[in-house]
């Protein structure tokens, strides 16, 4: 067999994803250092090119550089690009392109389809993805239509259409990005709308809809006709609301004292700027509070919300809310005494189980790790570093304002977290090693003493 027919073979689907996805990040880098990308013609440093191409495609919403003023329409479009293909999965794009030319999708495209989208089987992997970029379209076109007219009122109409497709792509793929830093100053997000409940509702039933995933879109839509729901949509969505709720009421409590944040606005304001919040912390990166004036306390409830994230197969990061599911479902089970994990009256495999716990280690692992290097490298509160790292882990987008001042290498090693968190500890992990072969006995148990 030829030596490029063997590596073929040998190119497994998670390290199709993983230079997949460096080819990506490489060609929006090249594109980002030309002069026109820049509103005043001048070249981005390779450095801060390479951390917002990275951050656009892996859709996380850090910035060095504020994107409404440092960018051209070239360069914006260039963003909005790398977002939406990073958002639905460069596989998804290429599939959907060869379906448009009635190109044959190979049995080795569909098992790399199938680790993209973190579908259990390859079963209606195609209409999965057909649906994916039906859904898609369809909730980005009411999404910038809505925030078009919403700020017609405020810009000439040309300029809010272009604004509502620009913040639709960034909202449902939670990129984060936003375009108000030459309107509302730079670095801003949406912090002149904390009040306006038709941007607010928006961005939060759009944020919510990337973050649960297409495969939860799908259960969702199909639900009047099958009336049913998988066990993976029931457990996304019971504990996406649960998280919801949880994180609004808690940083409502914690903030309702504070002056500059909820302590000048009404309840009912109060009460939505937290749900907002709450929403945009597992995923979206998007803020109409400064969270740098946040409570410390508060500032540590996000970064345990980014650090869970969003659900399987979503434009989300973090472990995924189905790996916390199991995770508190395995300590329930232990503390009642009990052998099988169940939710909805399904018992959940060994496997599940174990894979979650590897998944939360390698992150946990990772996010502190790094936080510690940054630490040698930036003279700043641990708090503020360890918020920085995961928020880019979780491909979150949220900052305590410490991102555009970071030197060199600290960018470089945040580009490197932010590739990592949105192809996950364990893709890469598979991409790196082989998988084994079975062991072909099994060694005698052992007992160790636990607590």
């Amino acid at each position: 067999m030829p030596k490029n027919m063997r590596s073929k073979k040998y190119l497994t689907p998670a390290k199709t994803l993983t230079y997949g996805f460096a080819m990506i990040i490489t060609i929006g880098t090249f594109l980002l250092t030309l002069g026109p990308s820049s509103a005043d013609g001048q070249k981005l440093n390779l450095i801060d090119a390479l951390f917002t191409a990275t951050s656009a495609t892996c859709v996380t919403g850090l910035v060095v550089v504020d994107t409404g003023s440092q960018f051209s329409l070239f360069g914006q479009i260039i963003l909005m690009t790398l977002t939406q293909i990073g958002g639905l999965g460069f596989m998804t794009m290429g599939t959907l392109i060869a379906l448009a030319f009635n190109r044959r999708i190979s049995f080795r495209d569909r098992l790399v389809l199938q680790e993209a989208m973190n579908h259990n089987s390859m079963e209606g992997i195609l209409s999965l993805i057909r649906r994916v970029m039906i859904y898609s379209l369809v909730i980005e076109s009411i999404g910038a239509l809505i925030l078009a007219a919403r700020w017609s009122f405020e810009m000439p109409f040309s300029q809010a259409l272009y604004f509502g497709v620009f913040h639709s792509i960034s909202f449902f793929n939670n990129g984060g990005f936003d375009l108000f830093g030459t309107i509302h100053g730079p670095f801003g997000s949406l912090t002149r709308y904390t009040a306006d409940p038709i941007v607010n509702m928006v961005v939060m039933v759009m944020v919510f809809l990337g973050g649960i995933g297409f495969i939860v879109i799908s259960d969702l839509v199909n639900y009047r006709s099958t009336r049913r729901l998988s066990l993976h949509s029931k457990v996304v969505l019971s504990m996406s609301t649960f998280l919801v709720v949880f994180g609004a009421i808690v940083i409502f409590a914690m903030e309702a004292t504070n002056p500059a944040t909820l302590k000048s606005m009404s309840v009912g304001e109060g009460i939505f700027a937290s749900f907002f919040h709450s929403i945009n912390s597992r995923s979206g990166g998007l803020s109409t509070l400064s969270v740098a004036q946040m409570k410390t306390s508060t500032q540590f409830l996000i970064i345990i919300l980014m650090f869970i994230g969003a659900a399987p197969g979503s434009t989300g990061g973090g472990i995924k809310v189905t790996v916390f599911a199991v995770l508190v479902g395995t300590m329930y089970a232990m503390v009642r005494g009990k052998e099988d994990i169940v939710f909805f009256r399904k018992r959940l495999a060994k496997e599940s189980v174990f894979k979650a716990i590897t998944q939360t280690w390698l992150a946990l692992f990772l996010v502190i790790f790094v936080a510690m290097i940054l630490s040698v490298f930036e003279d700043r509160d641990f708090l503020v570093l360890l918020f920085e790292t995961t928020s880019a882990f979780g491909t979150v987008g949220l900052s305590l304002d410490l991102t555009p001042t970071l030197k060199e290498i600290s960018k470089v090693i945040l580009s490197i977290l932010m590739f990592l968190g949105r192809l996950g500890p364990l893709t890469l992990a598979y991409a790196l090693t082989s998988r084994a072969a079975k062991d072909p006995f099994r060694y005698p148990e052992g007992k160790i003493t636990i607590g």
